[in-house]
């Protein structure tokens, strides 16, 4: 039964991620050099899926499709709520920051990734574009997407031509709707900055996208035709759906119920049918109908910057590191097993994240 539930996961979230890339392909066809990067990493994809089927079957390893690294633990801004602040990513005090891996040891592990069939990561931080020395490494791995989670206020001329070189990485600006909204949280100036780096990026004719952290105060304005259309106007392709988790106590009402769950899900396939030119995707997305959470290697795990292997970015515990042990390892972690085994990432939550509700719980679980 299991066997035929990791089956069914992995054909959704292939199914998927087959469906972003032929979108991209259409999107970027006016511009040869996007739409050659695009074509052939949909091909490249077709393959590595039929390696991780493969590997499931002779091995009953579950490789996920994607993952989430957090490559710096510094970031030039304070936003409200951050979560990496929260779990102690990123600090501002030198002494107080977590070990980061180097730029090789970093490269290595994307090798491995595409080796076993990974060709997604997510780039976070802190402030990912801080780390130019990483990104630099990393975009030699010519067999990975890296999707760059960033505030877009470091985006200028030596990061246009470094992206105008590196096709697969993707900016994706973190904003939060409305200028003053983003402000408000983010600081002053912080969406005027984004814009900008948008522009820059639309002149260029490069793939981004934005990322929007969606509350219960926010939804109806960031999921509007309105909004949308300016994001369009601004050369957007991808639109990230970030469900609100509360880092922050006191904030715990800006997170979904169920019934803004179910909202979102009607909204998305809305979205998706209006604007055939832009990809939709939320996190964390279908939880339900995939059987629960994604994390601790279903679909992702997280990346930390010291190479811990942990169930998610809101669950930043570990008893296993990448670099000492390889993905392949890391992704048969001890502490993993027992996440799945105790059918946690079905648990009950009151929204945002499973993992991060009963943090307690799971930490209990590291021997």
């Amino acid at each position: 039964m299991e066997q035929q539930e990791q089956l069914d996961l992995a054909a959704y979230m292939n199914g998927s991620i087959r469906n972003i890339m032929a979108k991209a392909y259409k999107n970027v066809l006016s511009n040869p050099r996007e739409a050659k990067f695009a074509y052939r990493m949909q091909r490249l994809f077709e393959k590595t899926e039929k390696r991780r089927r493969k590997m499931l079957d002779e091995e009953g390893l579950e490789v996920p499709p994607f993952l989430i690294s957090s490559i710096s633990t510094t970031c030039n801004l304070h936003c409200k709520g951050c979560y990496a602040r929260s779990n102690g990513i990123a600090e501002d005090a030198e002494t107080d920051r977590k070990p980061t891996l180097t730029p090789v040891q970093w490269r290595n592990i994307f090798i491995e990734a595409a080796s076993i069939g990974i060709n997604f990561s997510l780039l976070a931080g802190g402030e990912p574009m801080m780390r130019k020395d990483i990104l630099e490494a990393i975009s030699e791995v010519d067999d990975m997407v890296f999707p760059i989670f960033t505030n877009g206020t470091l985006i200028g001329p030596s990061y246009i031509e470094f992206l105008r070189k590196r096709l697969n990485m993707v900016p994706i600006i973190s904003i939060e709707g409305t200028a003053i909204s983003t402000d408000e949280r983010r600081g002053r100036g912080v969406f005027h900055r984004a814009m900008q780096s948008m522009e820059l990026l639309k002149q260029e004719g490069l793939l981004f996208g934005t990322s929007i952290t969606v509350t219960t105060e926010n939804l109806p304005l960031v999921t509007s035709h309105n909004f949308i259309d300016q994001l369009r106007t601004y050369g957007c392709k991808i639109v990230f759906f970030i469900e609100y988790v509360p880092t922050e106590p006191g904030t715990e009402h800006l997170a979904f119920t169920d019934e803004h769950v179910a909202q979102m899900e009607e909204v998305l396939k809305e979205l998706r049918a209006s604007y055939s030119d832009i990809i939709f995707l939320s996190f964390p997305g279908d939880e339900k109908a995939l059987g629960g959470c994604l994390a601790s290697g279903r679909g992702f795990f997280h990346i930390g910057p010291d190479g811990s292997a942990e169930p998610c970015p809101f669950s930043p515990f570990s008893d296993s590191n990448v670099v000492e042990l390889g993905l392949r390892k890391a992704l048969q972690s001890p502490l993993f097993r027992k996440i799945r085994a105790a059918h946690a990432l079905g648990w009950e939550h009151t929204g945002g994240c499973t993992l991060f509700e009963h943090r307690e719980e799971i930490e209990k679980m590291i021997v």
